[in-house]
């Protein structure tokens, strides 16, 4: 299989306009952590720091080796810790971490901890305005560590959710631009889906596609066939498609400039109108997903769009996706905005605003079926309306 990949058309951002948007990022962080009284963030998750500061060295190594950790104060210097390049926007201060991890320090990790809490303790003491300290995912030892000299721990991560919601022009721009990489992704996946690769070769298109245009990784392998479309979030296999399989595919990329672009769709591989079967599921992912965008505005509350949420076929039902709705920027974000099924455990209300991204989801395979079709646009919030964000076309075939 040989893929000829080409280099999609970036938006041409001034230095002005990225600057702005790096500010803009930074100050809504800054804004979530004065709300809560915090005085210092200390970072460590690397879409956190991509947040923050566009930090992207490493990030995968970062997500389950923390070498990297950033000082965030509601007031004062940012001081990045173990960062090799020294050009991060807003960084003052470049230092050496102290390694927190058994692959970097070993089995013990008294002596890191305390000097690291100490490193905070001295921070503190200069540029902070009381001791309420959030801290991002890391060993329990530094959080027991900080609470002994008299800190009070919240969760980092809850304050860079709040922040993140709420994007900027630029940030429309830039997941515009990693939508575009992705449904490139999508049109050769699917013109090269043919009888004989396996889900791995094909799905490997969208990573070739991704790398190439400067995206970063891709969330999961979400690419199945066949019987292995149902149940759903199984990832690729080496399973060998074969002609009038149902194939369905989810994106979750994080593509150019650490963006998500969050997209589903399902087509048969040989084309035509697929069996009763597909079109039925087909039909049914396609009517919930309209449905549901249609139901977005401005204003209303997460329980309201549950509550109001496309009523799905009782064989549909057992088999539904985790969520109806979730927030999307640099990866899946808050909210996650679940089915009623689900509500009473799991879920939480707040207000959808303008300049939210949303990926509307749905996936359709019956309890014990054979075939799952998998459909999911992104959009955008404003004002007044939405702005359905993906184009990738529909499968008229499957449509009634």
């Amino acid at each position: 299989m040989n893929i000829s990949t080409k280099i999609v058309p970036s938006p041409k951002f001034s230095d002005k306009a990225l600057n702005d948007m790096f500010d803009y990022r930074l100050g809504r962080l800054r804004k979530s952590m004065l709300e809560q009284n915090i005085s210092l963030s200390i970072l460590v998750n690397p879409v956190s720091l991509r947040y923050a500061i566009d930090f992207d060295e490493y990030q995968l190594f970062q997500s389950h080796i923390p070498t990297c950790y950033l000082f965030v104060p509601a007031h004062g210097p940012l001081v990045m810790h173990g960062a090799t390049r020294h050009t991060f926007p807003n960084v003052f201060e470049y230092r050496r971490p102290h390694f927190i991890t058994p692959f970097d320090s070993g089995f013990d990790l008294s002596n890191s901890v305390k000097l690291l809490s100490n490193d905070v303790d001295n921070f503190v003491r200069e540029y902070g305005h009381n001791k309420n300290i959030a801290i991002e995912r890391v060993s329990s030892l530094i959080s027991n560590s900080l609470q002994t000299l008299g800190y009070q721990i919240s969760d980092a991560e809850c304050l860079v959710e709040k922040a993140k919601v709420i994007k900027c022009d630029t940030e429309i721009k830039c997941i515009k631009h990693s939508i575009d990489v992705a449904e490139y992704g999508l049109k050769l996946m699917q013109e090269n889906t043919f009888a004989g690769l396996t889900e791995r070769q094909v799905w490997s298109i969208l990573h070739q596609v991704n790398i190439a245009n400067n995206g970063s990784w891709i969330e999961g392998h979400m690419l199945s066939s066949g019987p292995r479309t149902n149940p759903w979030l199984q990832e690729a296999s080496e399973r060998v498609i074969e002609t009038g399989d149902m194939v369905s595919m989810d994106t979750d990329m994080i593509g150019p400039r650490g963006y998500m672009a969050d997209i589903s769709r399902s087509w048969v591989c040989g084309g035509g109108s697929g069996n009763s079967e597909q079109r039925k599921a087909y039909q049914h992912a396609y009517d919930e997903l309209h449905f549901n965008i249609d139901a977005i505005k401005p204003g209303i509350t997460f329980s309201e769009l549950s509550r109001g949420a496309f009523q799905r076929k009782e064989a549909f039902i057992s088999n539904r996706y985790p969520c109806v709705y979730h927030g999307a920027g640099l990866s899946d974000e808050y909210p996650k905005i679940y089915y009623q099924e689900d509500w009473a455990r799991d879920g939480y209300d707040g207000i959808v605003e303008p300049n939210m991204v949303l990926c509307v989801e749905s996936y359709s395979g019956e309890k014990g079926g054979e075939v799952g079709v998998k459909l999911e646009q992104m959009v955008l919030v404003t004002d007044t309306e939405l702005e359905v964000l993906s184009h990738y076309p529909f499968e008229d075939n499957l449509i009634y």
